[in-house]
């Protein structure tokens, strides 16, 4: 069996963990004919790769790709043409009032958790983090936000495509896709909000060197990856928390932790990609400019070289130099704002709802790239006879 889509199989996919292991233990840097790519499965070699973009660029242009103007953004661009509208995005992010934003999330949460334990059980996926997460990066961007039932398979649909180079028909999808989700952002900056980041970008855009169609494209990955991250880290923290003894419980004596150890459990990137453009030697192998690099960071942040026991959920962890949200120039933007959406729901979660436990086994989408959930059936109710006993 192939070794990258044996982690599709459904037995696999509910727990690539120890698939991984057996890669690192084996083949820890390896050529994978069908992606046509290097993999990597250590921390330190992933590590390495993502903090030098001199050698191993985002921006596959530099390595003689022809990429097409509405997929250049601040995902794909490198310094210095990264760094501008890097800059401004930061200027924007610096310039929200988050406290703000992060009371009336908490209250959000709070409600919607308050009327879904109404309900002998709810899914945790539909019910509650997209909606929360949809919600969320939309009230900082400062538009309405889009119908779910549109949205949402849009998105996903998007997710689907980053794992065409094993399923080559998952791409036209996303291209479409993509096309669509640009066209609804594209209105932004023509008539943009007074508030949230977009108001600010539209007002400091000018003089800051950052193209247009760029500036474009990168609000539109603001709310894509921001809406992905944020709903696919909440439904994996959940599962894990209620998929673990004890661990609901021992969340509410380290929230300050628990949350960075979550997402080195079971982090919603699981695999990331650059392009070698400088002969560089990698875990003892020779990597030639052009040959492309697939980071399995879902494999990095479970290895024993840099981190104890990393099979085992330890919310009080630390350090936890995790890789769940990238490092060097191309970390996360909106790393702070869905590890801050994470533990406030989780931390209603823990408070209010102890009793909260799963009624079905969690049900995982065949995303290789970004991992999360189709499903998690759960209940907040306590178990019979227990309310009589309170």
């Amino acid at each position: 069996m192939d070794p990258i889509l044996d982690l599709a199989r459904p037995s696999v996919l509910r727990n690539p963990y120890p698939a991984y292991a057996r890669l690192r233990e084996n083949s820890p840097v390896f050529w994978h004919e069908l992606l046509g790519s290097w993999v990597l499965t250590r921390h330190a070699d992933c590590l390495s790769v993502l903090t030098d973009s001199t050698r191993f660029a985002s921006d596959w242009r530099r390595a003689g790709e022809d990429i097409p103007a509405p997929l250049l953004s601040v995902q794909t661009l490198d310094p210095p043409e990264h760094t501008a509208v890097r800059h401004l995005l930061l200027d924007g992010f610096r310039a929200q009032d988050r406290q703000a934003l992060y009371d009336a999330m908490e209250r959000q949460a709070r409600e919607l958790l308050a009327e879904l334990a109404r309900r002998p059980s709810f899914d945790v996926v539909g019910e509650l983090a997209e909606p929360l997460a949809l919600r969320f990066v939309t009230t900082f961007l400062g538009v309405p936000a889009p119908d779910l039932a549109w949205f949402v398979p849009m998105s996903r649909t998007v997710v689907d495509g980053m794992d065409a180079g094993l399923w080559p028909e998952k791409h036209e999808p996303a291209v479409a896709a993509r096309a669509e989700l640009a066209d609804y952002a594209g209105g932004w900056l023509a008539g943009p909000p007074k508030g949230g980041l977009i108001g600010y970008v539209a007002e400091h855009a000018e003089g800051r060197g950052v193209d247009p169609s760029v500036l474009r494209n990168s609000l539109r990955v603001v709310l894509h990856a921001g809406y992905e991250s944020a709903s696919r880290l909440l439904g994996n923290a959940v599962a894990a928390l209620l998929t673990s003894p004890g661990a609901l419980a021992a969340f509410r004596a380290s929230p300050a932790t628990a949350v960075d150890e979550l997402i080195r459990y079971d982090a919603p990137v699981q695999a990331d990609a650059r392009v070698c453009v400088t002969d560089t030697e990698l875990g003892g192998v020779t990597v030639r400019a052009g040959d492309p690099v697939t980071l399995l960071l879902g494999a990095a942040n479970h290895d024993p070289l840099r981190f104890t026991q990393p099979s085992e959920l330890r919310l009080d962890r630390a350090p936890n130099p995790h890789l769940g949200f990238g490092r060097g120039a191309h970390a996360c933007l909106g790393a702070s704002m869905a590890i801050r959406l994470t533990g406030s729901v989780l931390t209603t979660l823990a408070t209010d709802h102890p009793d909260a436990r799963p009624v079905a086994e969690p049900e995982h989408r065949r995303n290789l790239t970004l991992r999360g959930l189709d499903r998690f059936e759960i209940t907040v109710r306590p178990r019979q006879g227990e309310e009589e006993l309170t």
